[in-house]
């Protein structure tokens, strides 16, 4: 007898993808056959992001085209933020919906799939502090690098947020946890780990901090390369941050979000840290690993937000000449304290555009003189995965986190090369393969090491 089989639709943050394996890896093992398209699923799963509205009109608009993809005995279930935030909304709204499950109800996924499949709806987003999942085999997407979820939930209350409603309170799991399935991510050939969390770096376990956790992870032999995301500039301690300088594993490259470059509206959003508290932040991690490269989340049109406002935002960006930015206008969340905020704060959306618009050009100007400036310098990449411009290309990443498009086929996925970097868009780049890397043994900080590694990485 054939399989039941079940496709899984991701949306939103790294969180989501490896929320996503985990539920790959239950159903695997209750007996399903995971398909990559959602043609006659047997389940079809979609999980989804609450972070901005856009994103959930997505989702809704995506729950209808998949109904066109059922058998007649095919069922639908939405999972993730979305299912947290809207629980019984979404049955209402989709009748061919018949599960909603939020981040913490993956443990019952088997057993309400099997319900459903008897005709029976359901609603799972009661949340579980405990729950990490630690029996779960994933069965990862990924065969280049890792997702690794070390912290659930959030702490810090900015007002623009839905994060902690939809994925609850603070939690970290248990440093051993984390370090036993890096292992098992080696030894299933993978050497690069991203270990994930809403605000990673404030991790606590009760006994151990972030910077024990990246000195352990880091230390797992076969480990190559460590990132981590996201982090909050208030959680950058000095032990962090010797950490992250002293582990050769640890990648030159954070993503930290600024959200804006005004400490008035900083204020209105309680991100807790003023514009100087961030500019101290950067410089405190820059002076201990030159070169490290930054990218950073920006939010335009939060209310109140005046030209002057934005006017430093952009000052701030120039600043700190970020890499690169994810840059969004800001979009209202119910049951946030932002949608509180007077109406007459309320910036017009042909402003917000205006300013996103704006505050673009800046980081792709930035992006794009650094960019040049380092044709003809060698990096060592790791291949991830083949281009989408063609199967003659391969899209691969520097340890400071830049994309170098490189000629060669799939049987390369995974290999570590040295590559002299001939051209660039302004935000991606074009290289020529100079020589395969062989693998470094990465536990272990000694001088030999560490030279080792330098040798690698034009800082």
């Amino acid at each position: 007898m054939d399989r039941p089989t079940v496709y899984i639709e991701t949306y939103g943050c790294q969180m989501n993808v490896s929320d996503s394996e985990l539920m790959l890896g239950a159903l695997a093992s209750a007996g399903y056959e995971h398909v990559e398209k959602p043609d006659g699923a047997d389940v079809i799963l979609v999980n989804t992001c609450a972070i901005r509205d856009h994103a959930e009109q997505r989702v809704v608009g995506r729950l209808g085209e998949l109904k066109r993809h059922m058998k007649r005995d095919s069922i639908m279930g939405v999972t993730g933020c979305m299912a947290q935030r809207l629980g019984p909304q979404l049955l209402d709204k989709a009748k061919h919906v018949s599960l909603v499950i939020g981040p913490d109800g993956y443990r019952a996924l088997p057993a309400l799939v099997d319900g459903a499949r008897r005709g029976e709806r359901a609603i799972a987003t009661t949340f579980d502090l405990e729950e990490h999942y630690e029996d779960f085999s994933p069965r990862r997407f990924d065969k280049v690098k890792a997702w690794i979820p070390v912290q659930r939930g959030c702490d810090y209350r900015c007002t623009y947020c839905i994060v902690p409603t939809t994925r609850g309170s603070e939690r970290s799991r248990r440093l051993d946890d984390v370090v036993r399935e890096t292992r098992t991510v080696v030894a299933e050939g993978m050497s690069e780990v991203v270990l994930l969390g809403q605000t990673v770096n404030s991790y606590n376990d009760g006994t151990h901090d972030f910077a024990d956790l990246l000195r352990a992870v880091g230390d797992v032999p076969g480990v190559r390369r460590v990132r981590f995301t996201s982090p909050h500039p208030n959680d950058f301690t000095d032990r962090v941050i010797g950490a992250m300088a002293d582990v050769g594993a640890v990648c030159e490259h954070v993503h930290l979000p600024m959200q804006s470059g005004s400490s008035r509206v900083l204020k209105r959003m309680l991100r807790r840290y003023s514009r100087e508290g961030y500019m101290e932040c950067v410089e405190r991690i820059r002076a201990a690993i030159p070169g490290v490269s930054l990218t950073t989340d920006i939010i335009v049109g939060f209310p109140g937000e005046t030209d002057e406002e934005f006017e430093e935002t952009l000052s701030a960006v120039r600043e700190v000449g970020f890499a690169d930015a994810y840059t969004f206008i800001f979009s209202p969340r119910d049951g946030t304290p932002a949608t509180r905020l007077p109406a007459e704060w309320t910036v017009p959306e042909s402003v917000a555009g205006e300013r996103l618009q704006s505050l673009v050009e800046t980081v792709r100007g930035i992006a794009r003189r650094s960019n040049l400036g380092l044709l003809g310098t060698r990096h060592e990449v790791l291949v991830e995965r083949q281009a989408r411009r063609g199967d003659a290309m391969l899209m691969t990443r520097t340890r400071d986190f830049k994309t170098v498009l490189v000629p060669g086929d799939a049987s390369m996925l995974g290999r570590y090369l040295t590559v002299e970097l001939t051209g660039t868009t302004g935000s991606t780049f074009t290289g020529s393969v100079v020589h395969e890397r062989q693998p470094l043994p990465m536990a272990g900080h000694d001088a030999a090491h560490e030279a080792a590694v330098a040798s690698l990485v034009t800082r």
